[in-house]
């Protein structure tokens, strides 16, 4: 009887490990579906057409525009940069979009993490309908607004001017809002312990709660540059002198430098050039974005 004991004992492990060994393939297969799958496919859309985008500056027009799809360009062709620096200046539209973007993204990012910590540690009338009035202004278009912008920024003599460029998008309803939560999220014992040391809000906010934060601040930084280099509508507006353009409104001025079909690869090198510096940026930056975006969205 202890034999046949041990021997079914035996089978049933054999036969619990084969279960297991199912389970864990069928595992891997839905992980391979539903994990794996979903964010090469995320991947290729996003890369795929910037690839494409890069190989076409390459490509003569006739390769772009012909009936048979060509991937690899037969011949490079660095032809479409030099028409492309012939025809704008880009070393000045390059220096004007840094300065815009430095200054403007600098300025939202102080304003962003000063005004989080008022609302995270501040109590003052009309703290949370002034935060519901924060969070109403990211379900406003921009486009709202700029109308009155400009002639507010063209009365004061902001046409053609730097500061006339930044001034109107100062305000980061995105940024206090992501800031705020992470604030919150933040160890309250800690906080105390300052305020009973004696430590200001100016002192917590620069030596306790910034360097706690650092991923949520980046997070918010790489935003908020990537959206000042890519503004467009508001300089396309508020700009009509060439050497106060910003790189993505000075590309409009390539769609006039050839023809229908000649024009592609131009454009596409122009656009190489504004989005290189930013792609650059999104690389040195991107470990913090994920982390900022985890902790400073859930408390």
């Amino acid at each position: 009887m202890s034999l046949n004991a041990a021997v079914r004992r035996a089978d049933i492990r054999r036969s619990h490990k084969v279960d297991e060994s199912v389970v864990g393939a069928e595992s891997g297969v839905s992980k391979a579906f539903t994990g794996y799958l979903p964010m090469i496919l995320a991947a290729l859309i996003v890369v795929l057409p910037l690839l494409w985008m890069v190989l076409g500056s390459f490509k003569t027009p006739s390769e772009i525009v012909g009936q048979d799809v060509v991937w690899w360009p037969h011949h490079w062709s660095f032809d479409a940069y030099r028409q492309a620096s012939r025809t704008i200046d880009f070393p000045q539209l390059f220096l004007n979009t840094v300065i815009v973007t430095a200054i403007g993204a600098t300025v939202k990012l102080v304003l962003a993490c000063t005004s989080a910590y008022a609302f995270a540690f501040l109590h003052f009338p009309g703290r949370k309908i002034i935060f519901i009035l924060v969070l109403v202004a990211l379900m406003v278009p921009a486009q709202v607004s700029l109308v009155p912008n400009y002639v507010l920024i063209s009365q004061l003599g902001g046409v053609n001017t730097y500061w006339g460029i930044i001034l109107p998008g100062l305000g980061t309803a995105f940024g206090t809002f992501l800031l705020r939560q992470h604030f919150l999220s933040l160890p309250g014992e800690v906080m105390e312990a300052a305020e009973v040391d004696g430590a200001g809000h100016m002192t917590r906010l620069f030596r306790m709660v910034i360097p706690m934060s650092a991923p949520a601040i980046a997070t918010v930084g790489l935003v908020t540059i990537v959206d000042e280099w890519n503004n467009y509508i508001w300089p396309l507006v508020i700009t009509s002198d060439t050497s106060r353009m910003v790189l993505p409104v000075g590309l409009t001025a390539l769609q006039a430098v050839d023809s229908d079909a000649g024009v592609y690869p131009i454009l596409m090198a122009g656009a190489v050039f504004v989005i290189l510096p930013v792609l650059l940026i999104f690389v040195l930056l991107q470990r913090y974005l994920v982390a900022g975006l985890t902790q400073g969205a859930v408390k």
